[in-house]
């Protein structure tokens, strides 16, 4: 018993000769992926408005009162149709005026003609005097003048009474008349009757930026394409605010010969279709330019930090050491991002785990893979 007391005793003893030692925790586990190496279409991104491709303002160009109106407000019409008749009994009766008096005229030249030549004749055998035969000829000039004027009198009038008809100039929809039946128009001067607007197809009216222009020209220029190759052949996309990406399309059928000075920009125009007529000139749209394809790196959207020197990625080097690295930007693809610069595909980039990945900090790296994006069309 005593030997057990004395054994007892001593236990603190040994504890005590003993020294503690700190075990440090192993490094944090983060998730790491290399880049996503995948061909991409890169894109423009504007914002426009939609413009009608012909809209014209329908006026009377002669004078007289509304016999008729033949259409209904709002109506869609085919080019040629008559929308508008002006009173044209006086402007008929001045077309059978004319045509009498070029009759008259014509009359008169074949007279004159025939006196001309019968006064040649005369002077020829020495019969009649150069003044008389001087004098056939100057009526016969006189009255070939007068059937000229009289024809041009007829055109004059047979195109007045073609204006009594007020037609479509082309395939559109007709606004709200702006006069009545029996209302006096074209008096002092042209009197607007109605407008005449074209839906289909439709222009999209947008800018790029000065820096957008010179990085595709040096594309184009590298690529050897010129802007006649651009020009009815590159895509373009259009979405209205209320609308999920880009559901309507067309091309590119002008671009401005130069830039405007005064906001930097690059004016370009796309035509589109528009069948459903589901565009209406004067809308704000969004536009999408789809570019060359193009091969790139890409990071989920989640991996990318940014602080007062710009965007940047966390990588892990070959000694499980977390760096910060910085990028440059490019399109969205989805949750993906284009990394323009600043990444190589060897890297490793932490795409899990960022709040334990500290600059500086060892890490366990945990290999996962990054997924493909459905569409390799820019969102």
């Amino acid at each position: 018993m005593r030997a057990a007391a004395v054994f007892v005793c001593c236990m603190p003893l040994l504890a005590c000769g003993r020294q503690n030692t700190f075990v440090p925790p192993p490094p944090p586990k983060v998730g790491v992926a290399h880049p996503l190496q995948q061909k991409v279409t890169p894109y423009l991104e504007a914002t426009g408005n939609t413009a009608a491709v012909n809209s014209v303002k329908l006026v009377a160009r002669v004078q007289g009162f509304v016999q008729s109106i033949d259409y209904q407000d709002g109506a869609e019409v085919k080019k040629g149709t008559t929308l508008f008749v002006i009173e044209p009994e006086p402007y008929k009766l001045k077309v059978d005026e004319a045509k009498a008096a070029l009759d008259g005229a014509k009359a008169q030249l074949v007279q004159s003609q025939a006196e001309f030549a019968r006064q040649s004749a005369l002077q020829e055998r020495q019969v009649s005097t150069q003044a008389t035969l001087d004098k056939a000829r100057a009526q016969r000039d006189l009255d070939q003048a007068t059937v000229a004027q009289d024809a041009a009198n007829l055109q004059q009038a047979q195109i007045n009474y073609g204006y009594t008809q007020v037609m479509a100039p082309f395939d559109g929809t007709v606004t709200q008349r702006l006069v009545s039946i029996g209302e006096l128009v074209g008096t002092n001067s042209a009197t607007e009757l109605a407008s005449i607007i074209q839906l289909e197809p439709i222009w999209v009216n947008f800018t790029i930026s000065e820096r957008d222009v010179q990085t595709i020209r040096a594309s184009m220029a590298e690529h050897g394409i010129t802007t006649r190759d651009i020009v009815n052949k590159v895509p373009v996309e259009v979405g209205l605010q209320t609308d999920q990406g880009f559901p309507y399309r067309g091309v590119i059928d002008y671009i401005a010969p130069n830039v405007d000075p005064s906001t930097g920009t690059l004016a370009l125009r796309g035509i589109l279709e528009n069948k459903d007529i589901r565009l209406l000139p004067g809308y704000y749209v969004r536009v999408h330019v789809p570019l060359r394809p193009m091969n790139a790196l890409l990071v989920p959207e989640v991996a990318i930090g940014s602080d007062q020197s710009g965007r940047y990625v966390l990588v892990v080097n070959a000694n499980d050491v977390v760096e910060q690295r910085g990028v440059t930007l490019g399109e969205s693809f989805g949750e993906l991002r284009v990394v323009q610069t600043g990444l190589q595909p060897q890297d490793l980039v932490v795409v899990d785990g960022l709040l334990q990945a500290t600059p500086g900090q060892k890490v366990q790296p945990e290999p996962q893979a990054i997924v493909s994006p459905s569409d390799t069309g820019a969102k």
